[in-house]
């Protein structure tokens, strides 16, 4: 018999991975297909890291480790946030998990009651919401737009908080619109998370692809607390009170997607749930990644982080521009992460159907609204510079000839 949970009516499938399926299928039969729709670097992950990963396999480093993990990486996470923004944050109170998601997993687990609200932006990443729901949470949708640059504040907080709602969950940088809190603003939601006794919870997955403004941005640069230049835009919510849980990641600015490794910082009363949670729903993450992992903070592959990040700044930079000429607006202010979210109103009534036209005709994939939330989705369209500058500067030409027609 076919007798699947309830919950599971509830969660949608992850449209970008089915359109990703078509992509490949296309290039299977021959099409050249520029990838524009999945939120993945495209450069290998760096070899020092790579190496050391090799280096602890060779050495047999394969067998499980403490659950919330290795404590030379807790620590070298801990350091991590000393040098990087100027922040205390005890190695106690890190755990190493499965990738962001395991960490979004173990915190839902924690803290989710059945039936229990949870404030959640729109847009916003889908796979969020769905986690929630897998633990009898429900999702709580903040509609938020250009007036606050795809942000909640504290005024919206209010509005939409009742006797149910349990907590907030942010991102900064965000999915997917690439719209950074400073610190000033994350303060201030923690403030109102504190007046009504909830949890505040910040995904921070897309820290260290931050970029200083462009001559086109509209917002003024943030000090924050960073002590290592170059790094000013990179605001990390431990700074902001210890009572906030950060969710973090080696996917995204450390390059490590398939590795399945991040991080989360717990409030200290929580640890020892936590680290109770994991044993039994994951014993530890993966022992290789995690060595390799502690080759990410090394000078040597910071350096070629670095390197690449300003690679990202150079493509967001020709892009923006680039996809308002044709006829795409760009509404959020892109200060980080690697992708543009576009009001697509002028071009089409369907975002949804645009972006199966652009794959299937003109050979670019690119993510509908549809799958960030309920807030006009049809009227908005992802673009990610996760392909170089030769490539992007082919697609707007496609685009260009495909709307003149």
């Amino acid at each position: 018999m076919y007798r699947p949970a309830r919950r599971l009516a509830e969660i949608a499938p992850f449209h970008v991975v089915e359109l990703l399926t078509r992509a490949r299928q296309l290039e299977a039969e021959g099409r050249d297909i520029i990838h524009m729709e999945i939120g993945e670097p495209d450069f290998p992950t760096p070899e020092p890291i790579a190496q050391a990963a090799v280096d602890a396999i060779k050495q047999g480093k394969t067998l499980y480790t403490q659950a919330l993990g290795l404590p030379e990486l807790r620590e070298a996470i801990s350091m991590f946030y000393r040098e990087r923004y100027g922040v205390s944050v005890p190695a106690a109170r890190i755990a190493v998990t499965s990738g962001a998601s395991g960490a979004l997993n173990l915190a839902f687990a924690c803290l989710a009651e059945p039936g229990s609200q949870w404030l959640l932006t729109d847009p916003g990443y889908p796979c969020n919401r769905h986690i929630l729901r897998v633990y009898e949470g429900r999702p709580q949708n903040i509609p938020v737009g250009p007036e606050t640059n795809f942000q909640p504040t504290p005024e919206l907080l209010r509005q939409h908080w009742n006797a149910r709602t349990t907590g907030l969950l942010v991102a900064s940088p965000a999915n997917p619109t690439g719209t950074v809190l400073t610190l000033p603003e994350i303060a201030a939601l923690a403030g109102v998370c504190r007046e009504f006794q909830g949890h505040f919870l910040v995904d921070e997955i897309y820290h260290g692809l931050t970029y200083a403004p462009s001559t086109r941005d509209t917002i003024t640069a943030t000090a924050g607390t960073s002590t290592v230049p170059g790094f000013a835009r990179d605001i990390t919510a431990c700074a902001a009170g210890d009572d906030i849980w950060v969710i973090n990641s080696f996917s995204k600015y450390f390059q490590m997607t398939g590795w399945r490794l991040g991080w989360m910082v717990i409030p200290e009363v929580y640890v020892r749930d936590i680290e109770k949670l994991a044993q039994n729903l994951v014993l530890c993450p993966s022992t290789p990644a995690q060595h390799a992992a502690l080759a990410a903070f090394t000078p040597e592959t910071i350096a070629i982080l670095e390197a690449r990040r300003g690679e990202f700044r150079k493509r967001r930079d020709f892009l923006a521009p680039a996809l308002e000429s044709v006829g795409f607006r760009i509404t959020a202010r892109p200060q980080g992460a690697f992708y543009l979210y576009c009001d697509c109103s002028a071009l089409c009534e369907d975002s949804f159907a645009l972006a199966r036209d652009l794959l299937e005709e003109v050979g670019v994939a690119a993510t509908p609204g549809v799958d960030f939330g309920l807030n006009a989705p049809e009227k908005h369209i992802r673009f990610a510079y996760t392909t170089g500058i030769d490539r992007l500067v082919e697609a707007v030409d496609r685009l260009r000839r495909h709307f003149a027609r």
